[in-house]
């Protein structure tokens, strides 16, 4: 890896991943780096069990117990908190969604029209965390890739094969590289958390501890 580059984890169901978009990209442009954006696939309900609601968020199926309920309240209200701020619509899911064919779209992006990777990246949160865009449907995809101008030809071939073996070793190198949530970001081969870990990362990059808190 590059001394001016640095690898961004995301997962499009994560709302926290939604909201380190915007400012990652800033701190990118502040500080000289350039993004290698990444895919990661949560398996949420390993420790957030899963449910179903409704469009007014009744539940109609769960099994999580009473912390998980909690942890998952809180975690939207600290989204919508810093949503509200920046006039961001972030609409929690009805379900837990599959990011993987998503995730491959994104991998998709880079190879062939490497110049739309953030554009792709952006419709596709915002879109999603509006409760407008079905992740999981393949041709639905199609259409966003079209959208934004990016070559879909064998797409589908592709995501089926070779992209789903692409997602799996990515996958599996940040595993080894520690990552276990997003926004993950690994700069000079360390690791950092959450988007709240910026700062620490530009005094890393600058050798100034001063202004963090």
């Amino acid at each position: 890896m590059k001394n001016n580059t640095i690898d961004v984890y995301v997962d499009f169901k994560s709302p926290y991943a939604f909201l380190a978009i915007e400012p990652s990209i800033n701190f990118a442009k502040e500080n000289k780096l350039n993004i290698n954006w990444l895919p990661y696939v949560l398996e949420i309900p390993d420790f957030l069990g899963s449910a179903k609601v409704d469009m007014n968020g009744k539940v109609l199926e769960s099994n999580r117990n009473d912390h998980q309920w909690r942890r998952v309240k809180y975690s939207y209200m600290d989204c919508r908190r810093y949503a509200n701020t920046r006039n961001i619509t972030v609409r929690g899911p009805q379900k837990i969604w599959n990011t993987k064919l998503i995730s491959i779209a994104l991998l998709w992006t880079k190879i062939n029209n490497y110049k739309h990777t953030e554009s792709f990246i952006n419709y596709v949160f915002i879109n999603f965390w509006k409760r407008e865009l079905d992740i999981e449907n393949i041709d639905i995809i199609i259409e966003v890739l079209k959208k934004i101008g990016i070559n879909y030809n064998s797409f589908k071939d592709w995501a089926n094969d070779d992209g789903e073996k692409e997602l799996n070793l990515i996958i599996n190198k940040a595993h080894k590289e520690g990552v276990f949530g997003v926004p993950s970001y690994i700069i000079k081969d360390e690791l950092f958390w959450g988007r709240e870990q910026l700062p620490m990362i530009k005094a890393r990059l600058t050798g100034d501890y001063s202004k963090l808190i």
